[in-house]
């Protein structure tokens, strides 16, 4: 028995592959800006940081030291918050000042709102608004260079 097959198509010449260049104006090729891995994990890793300094001050007694304890988190808070949407500040803020209130000030994990308390949260949230205001800063100079 014979199988019959299909017949071959005619020979064409052999084309390379050029890709084509995705150009700025067509929308469908252009991508999302801000879109980034590190933005999004700059929480969690923030966080993980935190307790890295935090466990780093209390194995070399650097907790009896709170002004240089807080400004340890607060170049960790300006870092984080380069790295962190805007709209991820305020947690940011938030997680360092839990770390820097519960273990070096209070050094029970107990979270509490005296003078002192006060004072570091208002000195995170400024660096977090620091380090937030730079990076929008940085966004809006790439975003529209100079013609």
């Amino acid at each position: 028995m014979a199988t019959l097959h299909r017949p071959a198509p005619p020979h064409r010449p052999y084309l390379p592959y050029t890709p084509r260049t995705p150009t700025r104006t067509h929308p469908a090729l252009r991508m999302p800006p801000d879109r980034t891995l590190a933005r999004d994990l700059a929480l969690p890793l923030g966080a993980v940081g935190a307790a890295l300094l935090v466990t780093a001050l209390m194995l070399t007694g650097g907790t009896a030291h709170a002004p240089v304890a807080l400004a340890l988190f607060a170049l960790l808070t300006v870092a984080v918050s380069l790295l962190a949407r805007p709209v991820l500040l305020p947690a940011v803020v938030l997680v360092s000042w839990m770390f820097y209130d519960g273990f070096v000030l209070n050094q029970r994990s107990d979270l509490a709102f005296q003078p002192q308390d006060r004072t570091g949260l208002l000195v995170l949230l400024l660096a977090g608004v620091a380090g937030a205001g730079c990076a929008a800063a940085v966004r809006a100079v790439r975003r529209h260079p100079a013609r």
